[in-house]
């Protein structure tokens, strides 16, 4: 087993243990593989923790800053690695998901206009998704943002 499968296996112990309830242990154990990857580390892993510890804050500042440094990551992260994990991948299909909850944060500080760009750059992408679960919850979350910015609102979504 190579380190990068680790790292993930560690990641996604971490984010297990969120799913299960425990918000905290999943963000200091991804608190901890931050640190240990390092903001010049390997940008699949990079990109991996921030968008779970973004998912971890309730603060829409919070999980801003983690969504921001997914994003960072996503740019500097190829084909080739992604598909080093999963040969299914293609970072081209990371976008939409990752604006998608950058408009939902942006959204939640009021900060619509930066809000709807963030949609639109999701939407944009949307031919890199599936015809599948994954693809069909990030359409749904796109049009729960986007229902929730025509009607101003800045509340938590429960769908998001």
């Amino acid at each position: 087993m190579t380190v990068a499968d680790q790292t993930m296996m560690a990641i996604n112990d971490a984010v297990t243990v969120g799913r299960k309830g425990d918000s905290a242990e999943a963000r200091q154990a991804l608190a901890a593989l931050w640190d240990s990857v390092g903001v010049t580390g390997d940008p699949l892993h990079r990109c991996t923790i921030a968008h779970y510890l973004a998912d971890l804050h309730d603060h829409a500042a919070d999980a801003l800053t983690w969504d921001i440094r997914a994003l960072d990551a996503a740019d500097s992260l190829t084909d080739d690695r992604a598909r080093q994990h999963d040969s299914s991948l293609s970072v081209r299909g990371f976008y939409p998901s990752l604006h998608l909850n950058l408009a939902d944060n942006y959204r939640r500080l009021g900060a619509f206009d930066t809000a709807h760009a963030h949609l639109a750059a999701a939407r944009k992408r949307l031919d890199a998704l599936g015809d599948d679960a994954y693809g069909l919850g990030v359409i749904a979350g796109i049009d729960h943002v986007e229902k929730a910015l025509a009607e101003g609102s800045t509340q938590r979504l429960a769908t998001h």
